[in-house]
């Protein structure tokens, strides 16, 4: 090809290529929209061993000598043909048609966990003078609650800055709870403090509160935000809130099919997301009833299957309880 003829070609497609991007800077872009109105986040702290669970592999021994390499437990079918689970995940294998089961979520901070429970939270390494805020947080920030009578975010678990508002502030905060019979500490009035009693006691409060340091903008951000909060669970606070943690108001039935106290976590969690709560994290084994919790070392690594059909159990009573209540396709 001569070079004219060359540069007369390629000026067209240059022409041709710009012309395409001036109108397509006037088209509204196509933004998938999803169906999703709540989040139920169960987290596994320590870390589930993926081949011994959701992508197994061929079976290995780790009491041989030398190990042999591979899953601890055998591979069953689920509904989904060519798709395999472990095991002991038999009830969520019939359930497999409702999931999407993401193999390939990894990263690379490796050995320890404070800094891999930071990462999942918040998508960022730990900073050493930036906290940065969680997913509940920022989807609570973002979206707030559905129903004003509940918070946007809760927490099943112990309280972790890595689970907090970080820069976003106290309002953007969780409300949590370790014990599904008495639900969240400090909502209920006690029995001997009547609301004339309780509204006193805020009064008092009020002298006290003005003297928070505001001598920069730093303090006067902190005292507002400490503020909102403070108002938040005064507003949250009574019965119309506490109602929903009554799991008696569940048939026996129901409450059975969900299992221990961690299912009986996963069918609170149902029932706060549909009262109106937007991100809920769910933590399982609070008290290590394998041993060592999903950080699965020796014993813990051998006794692992206490733990996986404690999830099955719970997991697949939580995704049947949301579709019979018309919440799955609305519920990550």
């Amino acid at each position: 090809m001569e070079r004219r003829t060359f540069i007369k070609h390629a000026s067209a497609l240059t022409a041709a290529s710009a012309g395409s991007s001036l109108f397509a800077e006037t088209e509204t872009p196509t933004v998938p929209q999803g169906k999703a109105e709540h989040v139920i986040f169960l987290w596994l702290g320590g870390g589930m061993a993926q081949i011994d669970t959701f992508d197994p592999k061929r079976r290995g021994n780790s009491k041989a000598a030398p190990k042999v390499a591979g899953s601890e437990y055998e591979a069953i079918d689920t509904v989904v043909p060519g798709v395999q689970f472990c095991e002991h995940l038999h009830r969520t294998a019939k359930l497999a048609d409702r999931l999407t089961v993401m193999r390939t979520i990894n990263h690379h901070l490796i050995d320890e966990h404070a800094f891999g429970t930071n990462f999942v939270h918040t998508g960022r390494l730990i900073s050493g003078s930036i906290t940065y805020p969680s997913i509940g947080s920022i989807i609570g920030h973002v979206r707030g609650a559905a129903n004003p009578e509940v918070p946007a975010y809760m927490v099943i678990g112990y309280p972790n800055v890595s689970r907090g508002p970080g820069f976003l502030g106290a309002k953007s905060g969780y409300v949590y709870l370790t014990d599904t019979e008495s639900g969240p500490a400090g909502f209920s009035r006690p029995d001997d403090v009547n609301a004339e009693r309780a509204a006193r006691r805020q009064e008092l409060l009020e002298p006290l509160m003005s003297r928070i340091p505001n001598d920069s903008e730093a303090a006067k951000y902190r005292a507002v935000q400490y503020r909102a909060a403070q108002q938040e669970a005064l507003r949250l606070a009574g019965p119309d809130f506490m109602r929903h943690f009554r799991l008696k108001d569940e048939s026996a039935e129901l409450r059975n099919a969900y299992g221990g106290e961690f299912g009986q976590r996963c069918l609170l969690a149902r029932r706060l997301v549909q009262a109106g709560v937007r991100f809920i994290e769910v933590s399982h084994n609070l008290n290590f009833i394998n041993g060592t919790g999903w950080d699965t070392h020796n014993e813990g690594q051998l006794n692992q299957h206490v733990l996986i059909k404690e999830l099955d159990i719970a997991l697949s009573a939580l995704i049947t309880d949301l579709e019979n209540q018309g919440m799955l396709d609305k519920t990550l």
